[in-house]
This record gives C-alpha cells, sequence and structure tokens, in this order.
C-alpha cells in the first residue's frame, strides 16, 4: 500500500470539516488535519489575501480519485488546490494505521 497526503484548502472551517466528516465517515481517510492558513493568491488577474482552512488528508495513493471527486462534490471554489503528495517515509504503525482505517 502507497500512502500519501492529500491537500485542499477551504474557504471556512465549516466547509473544511464537512469535507472531512464526509471523508473518515466514507473510510476514503484515516485521519484529516485542518490547520488555519493565510493564502497569498491572484485569480482572474487580482490579488488577494485570504483566511483559508488546510486540510491535510491522510490517505492511501488508491484512493486519490474518489477524494478528489468529493472535494469537487462538496467545495464552494471553482478551482479547489487538489494536490497530492507522496509519503517516501513513514514509520510502519502508522501506515498500518492508515491501511487500517480506509478502504
Amino acid at each position: 500500500m502507497k500512502a500519501v497526503i492529500i491537500q485542499t484548502t477551504c474557504a471556512s472551517k465549516e466547509e473544511a470539516q464537512k469535507i472531512a466528516k464526509v471523508l473518515i465517515e466514507q473510510k476514503l481517510a484515516a485521519c484529516v488535519q485542518l490547520s488555519q492558513i493565510e493564502s497569498f493568491y491572484t485569480w482572474k488577474d487580482e490579488f488577494y489575501c485570504d483566511n483559508e482552512t488546510l486540510l491535510n488528508i491522510k490517505t492511501r495513493k488508491a484512493n486519490f480519485e474518489k477524494i478528489k471527486s468529493k472535494i469537487l462534490e462538496l467545495h464552494s471554489y471553482d478551482l479547489p488546490e487538489i494536490i497530492q503528495l507522496d509519503i517516501t517515509n513513514a514509520s510502519e504503525e502508522y501506515l498500518k494505521f492508515i491501511k487500517g482505517n480506509t478502504i
């Protein structure tokens, strides 16, 4: 099993909590961490600085497409960030935790 972290950001903590809850309940993620962040970016030729909630979603690599679809279904942004980061090193115990809590 290959483990990954999938990241997305949300405009509100409530939206992030909703996505996290669905991913955990559907066993698509073993753990979802939420952090409050400040994002600087350009969108449609305008500069923005927004407070957002970052989701770090710990899961199996095989779940990326299902999680991407679920994020797109539940997300309020026109173009949400959905990126996958490979976990190249982790304790065997933590990898077992991810495997045991995801489908």
